[in-house]
């Protein structure tokens, strides 16, 4: 069967065919790197790591993930911290790439950084200048959105809407009020490189062009991130490629859903953020991505304790079964002749087919909730010694192959399964200092007189499961 993909462009499932036979190149938005990697970096990064492994099966792919490390945020983070920028950037590098790690993604073939892609990013910027399609204006250049025809193709909007939609600002040096940065005129203290224009430092669509077709050239196959970057990121990133270079951008175009929190989506903005890094204390790597390909990559996944929890109790239940198909006493009876190879057969193919469906990984894990049930049955209920142990030799070499396109049930049973009897005990222990500490709260309050703030702690406790019981003067709490 055919890969057939969702197209952000069409707005429909397409059949996927490379540029190039046999090859696939892919470029997937990365972070702007002022601060720790949250669970939407997370929710992007483990879906396109999937879809690249998927990939990997048929064809030779090239993936490209980039660093954004030059921005008004690291500037303003560089400020806050009395450090250099660059500073800024590579800490957050290394930090990112520590949190991607512990969520078993692969490395990308390249991760490019902004600046060590200047010297491309400027002769872009000119070549656009010098073909008409941006201007010059005091030491900025803007893209010019009427010289590109096919602006707005991607997300579906009407450069007359937005011109209406748009605030319109005084003294404003661009022509149209949808006409976008591509170079911007160095002001005092920030990061600065020479330029035809003067000393700058580049805009932010501008980078992403620059770096996928330095490495991929034009046009490539799939272009990947959030859907937050379909307006305006990807759109100028379409407008200024295809008008600098002529052709195609790209073929296909890919985003993946938002992480909301309370059906709201997560941000700093609302205060319902929450870091790879302090989820990643509380639940093993593998947990979190197990839990994050539980939903089809486009579609909003909501995050919460319980979800990971449920997430977690179902892939400790399949370590278990993997520590028991890998500890058996194992027979060299080969793999072929069981009665039950028909069962085992479909395992990786129903996983090509759901992944064949526009990657669709929550189905992939649910076909295979049949085959550990069908593992502990025959461990628990044995028939004939050969054939039960060609199938579950079957059982193994297909979980092996699908496990390593999903970058899950790769590790030794017995340590994924400490692991999360580790993370069990230390949060225990968290909530348990967290517990007392509202306890003593509560007394304190209690002996100000501070009845109310009292009463509000009492709530707090009793809404996480906690009993008190006030005992001459000092107050016990248990679990319920």
């Amino acid at each position: 069967m055919t890969i057939q993909l969702y197209d952000s462009m069409t707005r429909k499932k397409e059949p996927f065919t490379p540029v190039t036979d046999g090859k696939v190149k892919i470029y997937v938005c990365g972070p702007t790197v002022y601060d720790m990697a949250h669970i939407g970096h997370a929710r992007s990064c483990v879906a396109f790591d999937v879809i690249v492994r998927y990939l990997r099966r048929h064809y030779d792919v090239t993936y490209v993930r980039n660093y954004t490390d030059v921005d008004d945020k690291i500037i303003k983070r560089a400020i806050e911290e009395e450090r250099p920028s660059i500073e800024v950037s590579e800490h957050y590098i290394t930090e990112f790439k520590t949190d991607m790690a512990a969520l078993n993604n692969s490395v990308p073939d390249h991760e490019p950084k902004v600046t060590d892609t200047m010297d491309d990013i400027v002769t872009f910027v000119s070549n656009l200048v010098e073909k008409g399609h941006a201007y010059e204006a005091e030491g900025d250049v803007y893209f010019a959105v009427q010289s590109f025809s096919d602006y707005g193709k991607l997300s579906g909007r009407s450069l007359d809407d937005m011109e209406a939609g748009a605030r319109v600002e005084v003294n404003d040096k661009k022509r149209h009020p949808m006409d976008f940065a591509l170079w911007k005129a160095a002001k005092p203290g920030e990061p600065k490189w020479d330029s035809p224009w003067g000393e700058g430092r580049p805009g932010w669509h501008i980078e992403c062009s620059a770096m996928s077709c330095q490495l991929l050239g034009m046009p490539f196959d799939i272009h990947g991130g959030g859907k937050d970057l379909i307006f305006p990121h990807h759109e100028n990133e379409i407008a200024q490629s295809e008008a600098a270079h002529g052709g195609l951008y790209a073929k296909h175009w890919m985003h993946n859903g938002f992480v909301t929190i309370d059906d709201e989506k997560m941000s700093k903005s609302l205060g319902n953020f929450f870091t790879v890094r302090d989820v990643s204390d509380r639940f093993a790597g593998e947990v979190i991505r197990f839990y994050l390909l539980g939903t089809h990559y486009r579609s909003p996944i909501n995050f919460s304790d319980a979800a990971l929890q449920e997430a977690e109790a179902r892939l400790k239940y399949i370590y278990e079964t993997l520590g028991r198909l890998h500890g058996r006493e194992k027979k060299d009876a080969g793999i072929e002749g069981s009665l039950r190879s028909d069962a085992v057969k479909r395992v990786v193919e129903k996983f090509e087919d759901a992944m064949n469906d526009d990657f669709n990984t929550a189905k992939a894990l649910g076909d295979l909730s049949e085959i550990f049930k069908l593992v502990n049955e025959i461990l628990d209920q044995p028939r004939d010694a050969d054939e039960d142990a060609r199938t579950l030799n079957a059982i193994e070499v297909a979980l092996n192959d699908v496990g390593g396109s999903l970058g899950l049930f790769q590790t030794e049973p017995t340590v994924l399964l400490a692991e999360l009897e580790s993370k069990k005990q230390k949060d225990a222990q968290v909530d348990a200092a967290r517990i007392d500490a509202l306890v003593q709260e509560r007394q304190d309050a209690r002996a100000s007189k501070n009845f109310a703030r009292a009463d509000e702690i009492r709530d707090e406790l009793q809404a996480m499961g906690v009993v008190l019981k006030d005992q001459g003067g000092q107050t016990v709490w248990e679990i319920a």
